[in-house]
């Protein structure tokens, strides 16, 4: 019972948090496209302070959408803000993070083979690089390196990589994947906590008293412009973590930091593409590059061909497997999780529906085997049953036999 529990709690906590993140996301995509589509408006819109303005049709009406330079004479009686969006996007995140590394399955987190850690000391180092570049960041943002955006983007992109490179060494794959998305979620709703909220406070202050922007306020919205251009830029890469706990062919490659840090500059890349193009400026050559840039990266990390495989398969130095050996190899290293009753306490029914409690189930599910716990040896989860290359070789030398 404690077991399917957890797993609603998971299931809840994670459908909020992606319900949470699109309203985030979505805004953000939106503000970015409507910046960049404000046109230049008449002298008489000019003269109430209007920077841009943009008109609109959708749902079967017109809109009209107009940009103040810094604030309107009169502070509206209902202002709308843009924070719960990032806040309980965070919140859910962080919950989930708890709930299903720190408290849940230590196989997600830890690899002893890696390093040994309890789940304590593994909970501790993942807060501490979150906190830790958050605390880097901020000195970043406010430092004079944020007036050079290429630069600043050089430099937080090989921190990140460093990031990655680190908890990839300490970490399983799919808790360090994780935490790099957690480092990056929580520089974003800083950016929201930290620098945009107390800009947009002081903006709405000024007008309310009815005096002119200070060099301070005017500092504080130029650099919450910033900050959010910032967060528009890392969200296709931290969508591609929050579903990249799927894919083991990824995160459980032996160079799956080099993997993640080649998906998050693509995609951050191709995010460029598109804001240049709100802004009028088309550069189908950035979607091309990326485009080219996937397809190695496929071709880079892809396991053997069917021939190369077959080859291996029947040298004359691989192993014979019995069908024998095969299910006390999978009952010893499988079963406990892939079952139709799962004996491990951290799993109400078969991961992914996977039960192999026959012989035909391990033929019918071949192919997953041989990606997981040949091709990436990601599988059995962080190796707590201590799996040994010579078994992954006599698993993948019967695999092949059966085709």
């Amino acid at each position: 019972m404690a077991a399917y529990l957890s797993e609603w709690l998971s299931l809840l906590i994670r459908w909020f948090h992606v319900i949470a993140g699109v309203a985030w996301i979505g805004a953000s995509f939106y503000f970015i496209w409507l910046d960049n589509h404000l046109e230049d408006p008449p002298e008489w819109k000019k003269k109430k302070g209007i920077k841009g303005d943009l008109w609109a049709v959708h749902g079967g009406g017109f809109y009209e959408v107009a940009k103040y330079k810094l604030g309107p004479e009169k502070m509206p009686g209902i202002l709308h803000w843009f924070k719960w969006e990032a806040y309980s996007t965070w919140l859910s995140g962080t919950a989930l993070l708890f709930s299903v590394y720190y408290f849940g399955s230590s196989s997600y987190l830890i690899d002893n083979s890696k390093v040994e850690l309890t789940t304590l000391s593994a909970a501790l180092i993942g807060l501490g690089f979150i906190g830790g570049m958050l605390l880097v960041y901020e000195l970043l943002i406010r430092s004079p390196l944020a007036k050079n955006g290429m630069a600043f983007g050089a430099v937080l992109f090989v921190l990140l990589v460093a990031v990655d490179w680190a908890l990839f060494h300490i970490f399983a794959g799919r808790g360090a994947f994780i935490h790099v998305g957690a480092v990056i979620g929580t520089i974003m709703v800083g950016n929201v906590f930290l620098g945009i909220m107390p800009s947009q406070r002081a903006l709405v202050e000024t007008v309310e008293q009815g005096r002119e922007p200070d060099a301070r306020v005017e500092r504080l919205a130029a650099l919450a412009k910033l900050r959010s251009t910032h967060n528009n830029y890392l969200t296709l890469p931290i969508i591609f973590i929050m579903i990249s706990n799927h894919y083991p062919m990824l995160y459980g490659h032996p160079e799956g930091w080099m993997i993640l840090a080649a998906i998050g500059f693509i995609t951050a890349f191709a995010r460029h593409f598109f804001n240049l193009k709100h802004r009028g400026v088309y550069r189908p050559s950035i979607l091309l590059a990326c485009g080219i840039m996937t397809v190695i990266l496929i071709g880079v990390i892809a396991p053997p061909t069917g021939k190369q495989a077959e080859t291996a398969a029947t040298n004359a130095d691989a192993p014979k497997v019995a069908d024998t050996d095969i299910r006390q190899l999978v009952d010893t290293h499988c079963s406990a999780c892939h079952a139709k009753d799962p004996s491990n306490p951290a799993f109400q029914a078969p991961p992914a529906g996977i039960a192999l409690d026959s012989l035909k189930a391990v033929k019918d599910h071949s192919a997953q085997i041989m990606q997981a716990a040949v091709n990436s040896q990601y599988m059995p989860l962080g190796n707590t049953t201590g799996m040994t290359e010579k078994e992954r070789k006599e698993l993948g030398s019967w695999i092949q036999a059966q085709k």
